[in-house]
């Protein structure tokens, strides 16, 4: 495991880990809520060994990652509502250099001035303003509930 991969050291915790570091996984790919942030639903999807660029992911990781993508949007859509969500990857912010994608809720009402890259605005707040441990669970296990209906767990 890489010193400092913060992705890496939540794969080792991960049968210890609370639900909103564990709704769904396979092989490949763990889905978690991301930190420190406002929005209830935004999700992580990362792959399960360190890889810090895309053109890293075997065939087999690359096969599954559309699938998830596309799952994981819309059991956000069932559970939160948004009318769209938004797939992101940048893995550049010191000790998140793991590859990961940000599968972000977009609500209808959603401020204008918070739509496309600026709902990244919403993430790395202050704690005061993030989404509660309890509250990132609860939409964590409403996500986890809506794949296993899909049949994606």
């Amino acid at each position: 495991m890489p010193q400092g991969c913060y992705s890496c050291e939540r794969e080792e915790e991960y049968g210890g880990l609370p639900p909103r570091e564990h709704i769904a996984s396979d092989t490949h790919w763990r889905v978690a809520h991301a930190i420190g942030t406002s929005l209830p639903g935004w999700l992580v999807l990362l792959p399960r060994r360190h890889v810090t660029a895309v053109h890293e992911l075997t065939d087999a990781e690359a096969g599954s990652l559309g699938l998830w993508q596309v799952r994981l949007s819309r059991a956000l859509r069932e559970s939160t509502g948004c009318e769209k969500t938004y797939v992101v990857q940048f893995a550049e912010q010191a000790g998140f250099s793991h590859v990961h994608f940000h599968v972000v809720p977009r609500a209808a009402d959603l401020a204008p001035e918070l739509r496309g890259g600026k709902i990244f605005d919403l993430l790395g707040r202050p704690a005061a303003e993030c989404l509660t441990d309890q509250a990132a669970d609860e939409v964590a296990l409403a996500v986890r509930a809506r794949l296993e209906m899909s049949g994606r767990r």
